[in-house]
Formats: C-alpha cells, structure tokens, sequence
C-alpha cells in the first residue's frame, strides 16, 4: 500500500517513538505524528514525519529532520510528573484537536504507542467518534499492564482501551496474556521490542576490547519516579563499596534526588562516581555500556527494558528487577541476574556475584551477543515493522469495514 497514511499518537520527545517510526520513515508513506503530551518538544531523531504541534507559548527554531506544525519548547526539560499533571489538566482540549486531525487526514491507520497517555487519548477520541474510526493499533509501553493495569484508578482505562482498539501491539508474550485477561478483543500483532532493533555493526564498534571481566565500570539506570527504585540500586552499591575500588559508577538519566545520594555515595566510600544528565546522546550511553562490567536497572514494573537490551547487546552483564519481561530474553543466573526492585540485599548479592565471577560475565557476554544478533538486529527487525503496518492495512481493506472494536 505505497500511498498509507499512518497517524502515531505518541511522546514526540521520546527517543523510543523516534525509533520506532524511524523503521518505516523511508517507506515512502505520509507519516504524521500527534503528540500525546505536548510541551512543543520533538525528539531530534524523527524525520519524514509531520508533527502536529497543538501547545503554543513560545518558539524556538524546530529541528530540521520533522515536519512541524506548532511550537517547539526544546528536547526533554519537563519532568515526568509535570507532564503527568499537563496531559490531565487540558483532556478536552486536547481529545478535541485530536479528533478535528483525524476528521482531516482520514489516515488509514491510528497507532498509539504507550497508554496512559496516548492510549487513553486514543480511547477517548475513537469512543467520540464511533463507527468510521480508523483501523487503530495500541501499543503498550512499560509498566502500562503490569502496574497500571492493577491499580484501581487505572484498571478501567485500561481496560477500555484493550476492548475499543482493533490491534495490540507489545514487546513481550508475558503482556499478550496480561491484555486478554484484561479484556483484550482485537487481533495481536507479532511482539518486537518497542524501540525497534539497533544496528549491531554500530554496537560492536563502541564495545570496548577485550572480556568483559577486564572491564572496570559499573552503570546504574537513575531513574526514581513511580516506577523506577534508583535509590534501592544505590545503597546496593554502597554495601559493596568494599569490592569497587578502582571501579567507576555511572549513573545515568538521574533524578534529583539519585543525584544526590549519588554524590553522597560518592563522598562517603571515596569510589569515583559519574552522573550523565538527561538528554545525553544515546550513542553515549551505548558506549558506556560497552565498558562497562555490569549494568543495573531497576523498576517496581516494565515490559523488555530497552536500557536491559543496551546492557546485553553491549557486552555488560545485566543486572534487571524481575519485574520486567527480561526472563524472555535471558536466564536467570547466567546470562543475567533478575532480582527484586526493591530488596537491596538481594541486589547486593547480585552484584557481589557480578563484579567477582569472572567466567560468569564472560560466558553471559558472549551468548548476550549471539542472541542480540538473533533478535535484536535492525535488520531482522525492520522488515517486521513495515510488515507490521502492511498486513494491518491489508486485512482492513480485505474486511471492508472499520474497527473490529467498533461500537454499533
């Protein structure tokens, strides 16, 4: 279908969107982009697509490589929370301006990527609108099932976005079974990473030489918000401060307040410690990951964790909460430890394990990099994208009619 117009209803701030839409950006279609939260930000990685800026105080110059309507107020400067209360402050504005964009491109498909925002902005706008709706596609991010789905304030939303879409889309087959459960009724599409695949000849080149056990740096994903434990992550570092000596923690993405207790670790056990701000180049972190012997991430809820891929990809030897979907991709107790988020003597001892087994991190390196190059590879996972859209396309107009979830 060369002529496809596909809507994204997503973060146009998150590099997880830019690459994602950056799969299909050479396809040829007539890509537009609707920001879930608009602060006018557009990640710099999106191009060949038209993004649909509805938030206007203020401009500065828009990036070059997407087509913008509306304002642009810089990359990444709001917190989560803010935005959080921004996305719930103005809902009817913004359903409306969604809906009036859908009434003038009449794309041939709506695909929402992530829920609490975008999904349920899709949800609202597709119940106002009724039959005629466009095929829609819904993309779960993260904790949107695992922990979202859960709590009573949420559970609803959830679950009317999982009966109205037409197809599901996620990164793990532990969240297919989660969504039917929840009251999933639309056709599931096959799982692939939400960020899409990486270029593996890239990845090696920034992988330091050498085996992993050599390596002298340990690297902690910063974020303590509702989801990511940081903090729990820190003081597993401290208790181990007796076998970090001559090691570097990087810290990367902090909050304020993992900043802080950083800077405390740091001061308190004298091991040099480095924060790398948000907005930092992702080709950076990569290559930190690749000198790095181990990598942390912790969250009380998440699907793959895209950073959880980096740190296997990349040669680091991943240590990830059992809270994600990790176990789908590696096995516990030797190609990665998964542990509670919020048990730091079981993360200690992880960690312990990490920094002292050398064989362990070597042999988790090297079958971490065999599966990376099975399923993890730009090229293996592009094509499935594009086919992705294509058998959508092809099965609505082969039914004739819209929205298998539409209403009568």
């Amino acid at each position: 279908m060369p002529n496809m117009r596909i809507l994204f209803v997503a973060m146009s701030d998150s590099v997880h969107t830019a690459r994602w839409i950056d799969q299909v950006a050479d396809c040829g279609w007539d890509l537009h982009l609707f920001p879930s939260i608009d602060f006018g930000a557009t990640h710099a990685g999106l191009r060949n697509v038209t993004v649909h800026h509805s938030f206007y105080g203020g401009r500065e110059a828009p990036h070059p490589s997407a087509r913008e309507r509306g304002i642009n107020l810089g990359h990444r400067t709001v917190s989560y929370v803010a935005r959080m209360a921004m996305q719930y402050a103005y809902p009817p504005y913004r359903a409306r301006a969604l809906a009036r964009l859908i009434r003038r491109l009449r794309p041939d498909i709506v695909h929402s990527l992530e829920f609490q925002h975008a999904g349920y902005l899709t949800q609202q706008v597709r119940q106002a609108l009724g039959t005629g709706f466009p095929a829609w596609i819904a993309t779960n991010w993260g904790s949107d099932l695992t922990l979202f789905g859960r709590l009573p304030a949420h559970r609803e939303r959830v679950r009317a976005v999982l009966e109205q879409c037409d197809w599901y889309s996620c990164e793990c087959v532990r969240d297919v079974k989660l969504a039917r459960e929840l009251g999933l009724r639309g056709k599931v599409l096959p799982v692939l990473p939400n960020a899409g695949g990486f270029d593996l000849a890239e990845a090696e080149s920034l992988r330091s030489p050498g085996p992993t056990s050599a390596r002298r740096v340990v690297m902690l994903k910063g974020y303590q918000h509702f989801a990511g434990r940081a903090l729990v992550g820190v003081r597993a570092l401290e208790r181990c401060a007796d076998l970090l000596g001559g090691h570097t923690v990087v810290v990367y993405a902090p909050s304020d307040d993992v900043r802080l207790a950083a800077e405390l670790f740091a001061a308190r056990t004298g091991i040099e410690t480095k924060l790398l701000p948000h907005g930092t180049p992702h080709r950076e972190i990569l290559a930190h990951h690749g000198r790095a012997r181990v990598s942390i991430g912790l969250s009380i809820g998440d699907a793959i964790s895209t950073s959880f891929l980096e740190a296997m990809m990349m040669g680091s030897f991943p240590i990830q909460s059992d809270t994600s979907c990790a176990c789908e991709w590696a096995t516990d107790g030797e190609t990665a430890m998964l542990v509670p988020p919020e048990d730091p003597h079981t993360i200690e001892a992880a960690l312990r394990r990490a920094l002292t087994d050398d064989a362990l991190v070597d042999t988790a390196a090297a079958r971490n990099w065999a599966t990376a190059q099975a399923r993890l590879d730009r090229g293996i996972i592009q094509p499935q994208a594009v086919e992705f859209y294509r058998s959508v396309a092809a099965a609505n107009a082969a039914a004739g009619t819209v929205a298998a979830g539409a209403a009568p």
